[in-house]
């Protein structure tokens, strides 16, 4: 499956799903990531972001009651493996070593 870029508000949101240790709503999801970024966005503009990332296929809501839940269909390691993986293709970086060592500076 290729994996569609993400923004970096996406982002934010994506990894602050990623942190929690349970799906969360979208509550959880807002005071979290508000907490963690030194943010101030309102329910509504996180779920626009978390509607792109559904349909980006990086998660999947679902219904509890009258609550939305999220839930994690790309792990967070397929998608750090992604992101190096491109990387290292635009930078024409094909002996790995290089890339890590330039990592401990």
């Amino acid at each position: 499956m290729e994996l569609q870029g993400l923004t970096n508000c996406e982002t934010l949101v994506m990894k602050t799903v990623w942190d929690a240790e349970r799906e969360l709503d979208l509550a959880d999801i807002t005071l979290r990531v508000n907490e963690a970024y030194d943010k101030e966005w309102k329910p509504q503009t996180v779920s626009t972001f978390l509607a792109r990332l559904v349909k980006k296929g990086y998660l999947k809501n679902y219904r509890q009651g009258r609550v939305f839940y999220y839930q994690i269909l790309v792990p967070q390691k397929e998608y750090l493996g992604k992101l190096a993986e491109g990387f290292l293709k635009f930078w024409k970086q094909e002996n790995v070593d290089i890339f890590l060592a330039a990592l401990e500076k």
